[in-house]
């Protein structure tokens, strides 16, 4: 029979579909299940149905299905324990082959062979994330299984789900026991599920992934589950890219709705995955939950013709990863390998492990990584303590600190072996060499075979350590013999250690040391250019004065990297430049050496022997009014409250210390802020300390009503609910010294004009978001002129510039009508408006307002009928039905959260946010960390509920109106839509992109969708913003905003998908935020349809109070954080203005 991998260079193979949304399609009893204690236990069904599972196999197969898997994804004993089944995991296993083995002969043909993968889920454990299990009893469960499997008589053992590399480690070792105890090799096909975030559950990304699991040597590698082809693009082209092996996909179909219907059809997941197969991505192509026969004889007709990605030997390349991969490059040398984790080196760690602090001693791994090193030293080789134990306890918490590769560091192989079980990457054991010949060869390399790892080799042999460079080449030539020609060992993961010795300690063996150190590295690396080099680059200076060790590790350091070292163990808080190092010194540095004697080990010592390097350390003798400043500047409350009791004893009254120090630091904030020195998140944690200032303060000032610098009226004008931006400003202007009196939402110009009767306040605020709200301005500056007020107007939002606030509010207007761009700038004009309020005034009567007129041929200009977007063809999608999905998962949404927006926009990061992460701009960095942890506290404590709701409409188009027909008889208007038209060329309509009603053809389709973030959002908010947390209070509202943004982004990608133009594969997600799709989305309130009250229209369609949606007496959304629009098909559709 042809095997599988010959089978593959033929054709894409195709994967069976779901086998439990199948057997959910049965409806089975509890009855088929063997009673009701096992009833959901799908893989019981092979001993008490068997026929059932038969059918669906052979459904698969006559769908053309080239690969069916055995119904075991939960075979393991520890999965079956659950139904207390899990003594029967062998029967199970053996039985579920043997039913897929005969389901296959029957269909398998000379010409078209038909193949049983074993199926081995990832349990229901997790190593790395849940734990409840160990390591070694997962090896024990999936060597069971696999033992089942073999002996059934299956083709291949597939690894499927994968989401915990340590799980897929130990099935691996499990697997390859039971292959041992049976006498039977089978190739072994490896399938992750990448989270919607980018990685595996367990954090790895696909390259890390994939270098995790080379060693296995899978026939295959790829991707399953997750919610769909779309989150997949990226990986599985990276796998493409990197993978020496074949490359599988097969998804989920979509995610479900309430009805539990999966939004992919068979026709669009097939061409959705056909787009992948067209790049040249695939070879193995199959469907995962919610697929059925259908969606697999879909496939299987579109990729008929499509030819399979050829698959071909990489060029060698040295590669090692932790939860992130590190590929070497000649242009990364040297890669720095922290190594002040490790017990014989640092006093520090050393204690810290001492005393059972082993979270403690894992924040000096992130210390290390954070001042760059690429991967992390980690050695408890200490005399008086347990290595074994503290190895375990210690690498389970440095695995959670930090993301880098790991260079194991021990001489005893049970303690190395042990560190591998927790560690999910491809590690570095360090190390071996042939000081007692080939035993401690035999002790690592099979470890190295059955954890993926690379090796550290020193050039020590039975005769003692190699001084010099024949030497040192002489014992690498034949550690390179045994390890690459004895035992297979591939060179790129061989890491040669030529030794470094000690030039100041006046040893006469030494001498001249170090100048065959680097000229061993020389010759290791023409000798063997695809093996790497790695030295211990502070043992060079031992004994050396401290400032003297630092300057000649460096200058050590840079004459090894210009020989060809690769990798160099360094404190990489203590890195000297060399660059910064005087000549002076340099010259002492290579003749100590170089020309190691003792003349010039004295010249160097003397030098260094009283000089200590320079630290900078922060001035504490600051006067008091000072370091109150510079909290509110730096936004820190450490040593705050200490300060303000000291300057209790030296104000009389606690007002002063508010309008004085304090102030005068908010004064600084807002300067740093024009200059772009800061950003809005910053500003915010300056207004906290300044908050916790004053409530510390409060209690020892006398009762006494002020308003400070002034009192401001805020308001979000009629019809708008959105306040994000108001919020921001009542937080800045009352932390800098301003009475702020908030109306809050929805502000009607008669509950204005009362409360500014009452309130009598210096400044008024008006905040509004669209283009309905901006003209709601114009009107409340009529009545409130009519009131006979003229009090400042500050006027700020979205839908704002400054040129229609004095075009078109202003006039309307008898005092001052100020724009602001942001809060800082309302800030910086309040404070104007109260010091210097004369100047407004001028400007106001000088100011000469002329309405710009049309010309008169424009005014008499005939607008035309329709514009000359082409005649629309006609998309059929898939249903008519409405489609809800509640409580979506977050991580499906954030990464179509824009953070341009989020970072850039919400929270004032000056730049391109892409950019500042990719290139580590500790501001951006910092920043995105935050973020991200307030989406996991977001996530966990349930802030935020996004739902959705779409549908399709039939629909067609009446000059510029668009009829809805009735979804159930498409002939019955149930609803218009009528389109303001511009007024210039392009004369652009919505309706231009919907067909019109012919004979052949009675209509066309428009969308409609809802979503939301959540309905309690603003409650959350006010909550942290009552406890003076106003950088929480400010993030919720403004991630919740952009998840909703995210979602209505979703959502129109799956209603494309289910319109049958899905996205092509190269779109990025910088793609879809520049709407570069087909197809658009329009909002009503904004440019190209700015009447808002088509909202109800779309409301009473669409009911979006099924969500949680509500629509105001304003037709604006509630809660705030929610989308509605309008979607066309149209390929040349876009935004436009018609205002």
């Amino acid at each position: 029979m042809v095997s599988i991998t010959e089978q593959l260079e033929k054709k894409i193979l195709i994967l069976d579909g779901a086998m439990g949304t199948m057997i959910q399609q049965k409806n089975l009893s509890a009855e088929d299940f063997g009673g009701e204690e096992y009833e959901g236990c799908n893989e019981y069904l092979n001993i008490t149905a068997p026929h059932i599972i038969r059918d669906i196999h052979e459904a698969y197969l006559e769908a053309g299905a080239d690969i069916i898997e055995t119904n075991t994804f939960g075979g393991t004993a520890i999965v079956l324990d659950e139904y207390n089944l899990g003594h029967l995991s062998f029967e199970i296993n053996k039985k579920a082959a043997e039913i897929a083995v005969g389901a296959a002969k029957k269909y398998s043909t000379h010409g078209w062979p038909r193949f049983v993968a074993g199926a081995m889920g990832p349990t229901t454990k997790t190593l790395s994330v849940t734990g409840g299990t160990t390591f070694s009893e997962l090896v024990e469960n999936y060597q069971v299984q696999a033992e089942g499997l073999i002996s059934g008589g299956v083709d291949f053992l597939l690894l499927e789900t994968s989401q915990d590399m340590l799980n897929v480690k130990a099935a691996y070792l499990g697997i390859q026991k039971a292959m041992e105890k049976l006498n039977k090799k089978l190739p072994l096909m490896l399938s992750g599920t990448i989270e919607p975030m980018g990685t595996t559950l367990a954090g790895q990304d696909i390259e890390a992934f994939y270098i995790s699991s080379e060693h296995m040597k899978p026939f295959a590698v790829g991707l399953n589950c997750a919610t769909g082809p779309e989150f997949m693009t990226d990986h599985i082209r990276t796998l493409a890219e990197i993978a020496d092996t074949a490359v599988s996909c097969y998804p989920n179909a979509g995610l479900p709705d309430e009805e539990g219907i999966y939004h992919e059809s068979p026709r669009s997941l097939a061409m959705k995955i056909k787009q992948f197969a067209d790049k040249g991505w695939l070879n193995i192509a199959g469907g995962c939950c919610g697929t059925t026969p259908e969606h697999i004889r879909e496939l299987a007709k579109v990729l008929s013709g499509v030819k399979p990605r050829p698959v071909r030997k990489k060029k060698p390349e040295h590669h090692v990863s932790g939860i992130e991969p590190l590929r070497y490059e000649d242009s990364m040398r040297p890669l720095f390998v922290g190594e002040r984790t490790n017990v014989i080196g640092s006093r520090k760690f050393k204690k810290l492990i001492s005393e059972g602090k082993y979270e403690e001693a894992a924040e000096i791994a992130r210390a290390q990584v954070k001042n760059g090193a690429h991967v992390i030293d980690v050695c408890l080789a200490d005399p008086d303590r347990d290595e074994l134990h503290d190895m375990e306890m210690f690498v389970q918490e440095v695995v959670k600190k930090v993301k880098v590769p790991m260079v194991i560091d021990s001489t005893d192989p049970v303690v190395i072996e042990r560190a591998l079980q927790y560690t999910q990457g491809k590690s570095i054991i360090n190390s071996i060499n042939l000081e007692d010949g080939l035993k401690r060869f035999e002790e690592i390399i099979p470890l190295m075979k059955k954890y993926g790892a690379a090796v550290v080799v020193g050039t020590i042999d039975e005769k003692g350590m190699a001084l010099t460079r024949e030497r040192k080449l002489e014992i690498a030539e034949r550690s390179y013999d045994i390890l690459v020609n004895q035992h297979g060992i591939p060179p790129e993961d061989i890491i040669f250690d030529p030794l470094v010795f000690p030039v100041g300690t006046g040893d006469e063996q030494y001498i001249g040391s170090a100048k065959e150190t680097v000229e061993g590295i020389r010759l290791i690396k023409e000798k063997f250019p695809e093996c790497l080099t790695i030295l211990g680059i502070s043992n060079v200076s031992f004994g050396l004065p401290q400032a003297g060790r630092e300057v000649l590790n460096a200058v050590f350091l840079y004459h090894c990297t210009k020989a060809g070292l690769d990798y160099a163990i360094v404190n990489t808080e203590k890195i000297e430049r060399y660059a910064s190092i005087s000549e002076h010194e340099r010259t002492l540095a290579e003749k100590l050496l170089f020309e190691t004697n003792d003349e010039n080990l004295a010249k160097f010592t003397a030098f260094y022997r009283d000089k200590k390097k320079e630290e900078k350390k922060p001035n504490v003798r600051l006067p008091l009014e000072e370091r109150l400043a510079r909290y509110v500047i730096e936004g820190t409350k450490q040593g705050l409250i200490d300060d303000l009791k000291l300057a209790l004893k030296k104000y009389k009254n606690p007002l002063d210390i508010i309008n004085g120090p304090l102030m005068k630091g908010m004064d600084v904030v807002g300067k740093l802020f024009n200059e772009n020195q800061l950003i809005v998140a910053e500003v915010l944690q300056s207004a906290e300390v300044m908050k916790a200032s004053v409530a510390f303060l409060e209690p020892y000032m006398e009762k006494q009503e002020t308003d400070g610098k002034g009192k401001i009226i805020l308001a979000t004008v009629k019809g708008d609910v959105h306040d994000i931006g108001k919020n921001l400003v009542e937080i800045i202007l009352s932390n800098n010294g301003y009475r702020v009196v908030d109306l809050g939402i929805k502000v009607a110009p008669q509950t204005l004009i009362e409360a500014v009767r009452k309130e009598n306040p210096d400044i008024i605020g008006l905040s509004g978001l669209l283009v309905k709200s901006a003209q709601q301005m114009v009107l409340t500056a009529q009545d409130l002129h009519a009131q006979g007020i003229s009090v400042p107007i500050l006027v700020g939002g979205a839908a704002l510039t400054r040129r229609f606030t004095e075009n078109k509010i202003a006039p309307e207007y008898s005092g001052p009508v100020l724009y602001a761009k942001d809060a800082m700038e309302g800030l910086s004009l309040a404070n104007r408006l109260m010091d210097e309020p004369e100047s407004f005034a001028e400007d106001k009567k000088v100011k000469n307002y002329t309405p710009v007129k049309r010309k008169k041929e424009e005014e008499s200009a005939e607008i035309p009928v329709r514009s000359n977007v082409s005649e629309p063809v006609v998309y059929e999608p898939a249903d008519l039905n409405p489609h809800i999905i509640t409580n979506v998962n977050l991580e499906h949404i954030i990464p179509y959260v824009n953070m341009q927006m989020l970072l850039g926009h919400h929270f004032g990061l000056k730049g391109k946010v892409r950019n500042l992460l990719e290139e580590k701009d500790p501001k951006a960095v910092e920043l995105k960390e935050k973020v991200n942890e307030l989406f996991r506290e977001g996530k966990e404590k349930g802030w935020f509920k996004p739902s959705v709701i779409y549908q399709f409409f039939p629909a067609f188009r009446e000059g510029n109106s668009v009829h809805i027909l009735d979804p159930v008889d498409r002939e019955t208007i149930i609803e218009t839509f009528t389109f303001p038209r511009q007024s210039k060329p392009p004369y652009l309509c919505i309706s231009d992109y919907v067909s019109g009603r012919k004979k052949d053809v009675p209509h066309d389709y428009i969308a409609l969708f809802s979503v939301t973030a959540g309905t309690n959002v603003r409650e959350i908010s006010q909550a942290f913003k009552d406890k003076g947390e106003f950088f929480k209070s400010h993030a919720i509202q403004a991630m919740a905003l952009e998840l909703a943004e995210g979602l209505a982004e979703r959502t129109h990608q799956m209603i494309r998908d289910r319109w049958g133009f899905p996205d092509p594969p190269e779109l990025t997600m910088s793609d879809r935020f520049a709407a570069k799709y087909q197809g658009q989305r329009f909002s009503f309130g904004y440019p190209a349809c700015p009447d808002l009250e088509d909202q109800e229209k779309l409301f009473r369609l669409l009911k979006p109070e099924r969500i949680g949606v509500h629509l105001t007496e304003g037709y604006m959304m509630d809660p705030e954080a929610s989308v509605t629009a309008f979607v066309v098909s149209h390929p040349e559709a876009r935004y436009f203005n018609v205002m």
